[in-house]
């Protein structure tokens, strides 16, 4: 929207600056933060008027778990929609419209951060840790995902771009073009990276310091994507739609920033999978949009550890009636193990830094 004041340069020189994706990357992320805080207080008292608090796993579920996140009974969650609403906003405000990868971001955000809404209020009504059904929840998320890829495969100016595969550290696609397989294929991406964030959201702020490092990375890989002459040198698949998501990545990144000053330990309101599952396919929308899907794996590190740790989990339990973990996701494996709250996700943090920067590396390994 503001995007076009450009067009008014003629009368106020100083208008030619919303024609620049860095100086609308910084109002996005400035808008999405204060738009966070100001309503943060007001959104967790409405929240906490109505009652809708964090259901706990009870003791007969995990005895020390129960003991240690006690506390937490009846803290606020739904908080997921202070994120949501934030990144939507400043996405409208500050993004051409028009491009077909912000289009389809703002789709998947929409129906995602529905679901995980839907999902939150069933687990408050029903006052336990169970929301819409496992099987419900995949449907709407890969048919979600297949929309959103299916609108950008459906114009021929991003058929190409979006059906070719890259691999990390390789110059060059491994394939140039799967062709309509990719909405087939890429959904898996939105939909395993959906999940990964909504299993990583078990501690106070965890999630939302790792979206930020993630986020902060694919802002600057999609920037790159969206540069003639940066991805030329960088050997980065160019696409003239990529640079505009690096606005809608840095308001993801104000909108995370924001929360975390609710949502660090101890908590006052946690995102549920109103934020978890929408921030998740956001992620893997983004980098399918600077085809850097693969390299995901690597620069949200700790949301594929948080994943593998319960598919090993269930697996080993499976195969050989023994666990790997004390309890799965990881997280509540090093909390059982003694480590405190807050050590736990400072260390996550950290892990996620190094990830990010080891992403950012491949930029040169190539």
């Amino acid at each position: 929207m503001l995007y076009h004041l450009k067009d008014l340069t003629e009368y106020l020189d100083v208008l030619n600056v919303f024609q620049y994706q860095t100086f609308r990357a910084a109002g996005a992320c400035m808008t999405a933060f204060l738009i966070t805080i100001l309503l943060g207080n007001k959104v967790i008292l409405k929240l906490t008027s109505l009652k809708v608090g964090q259901p706990i796993r009870t003791a007969d579920e995990v005895h020390k778990l129960a003991e240690l996140h006690g506390g937490k009974l009846g803290t606020p969650t739904m908080g997921g929609i202070l994120i949501v609403g934030a990144v939507l906003a400043s996405v409208l405000l500050w993004t051409r419209l028009s491009n077909p990868f912000i289009q389809s971001l703002i789709f998947i955000t929409v129906v995602t951060g529905l679901l995980g809404f839907v999902d939150d209020y069933l687990k408050v009504a029903k006052k336990n840790s169970k929301g819409v059904s496992g099987k419900v929840k995949l449907v709407v998320q890969f048919g979600a995902a297949f929309v959103a890829i299916f609108m950008l495969l459906l114009r021929d100016d991003t058929f190409d771009y979006i059906s070719s595969l890259y691999i990390p550290f390789l110059k060059d696609p491994v394939i140039h073009s799967m062709g309509w397989f990719a909405a087939f294929l890429l959904p898996i991406v939105i939909v395993g990276c959906s999940n990964a964030v909504n299993l990583t959201d078990g501690l106070d702020g965890l999630a939302t310091g790792c979206t930020i490092t993630t986020a902060s990375t694919y802002a600057i890989l999609t920037y790159v994507a969206g540069n003639v002459i940066a991805s030329k040198y960088l050997f980065v698949p160019y696409s003239p739609y990529a640079g505009e998501v690096a606005i809608f990545c840095t308001a993801l990144v104000g909108a995370a920033l924001g929360f975390l000053w609710f949502n660090c330990h101890p908590a006052k309101v946690f995102m549920g999978d109103t934020g978890s599952l929408s921030i998740g396919s956001m992620l893997g929308m983004v980098a399918i949009c600077c085809k850097q899907e693969l390299l995901l794996v690597i620069v949200g590190g700790v949301f594929v550890m948080e994943a593998m740790s319960v598919i090993l989990q269930v697996a080993s339990f499976k195969l050989t009636g023994k666990r790997i973990f004390k309890m799965s996701p990881i997280h509540h494996h090093f909390e059982l193990k003694g480590w405190e709250e807050s050590k736990v996700i400072n260390r996550f943090w950290i892990l996620s830094i190094i990830f990010a920067m080891v992403g950012l590396m491949s930029l040169k390994l190539r």
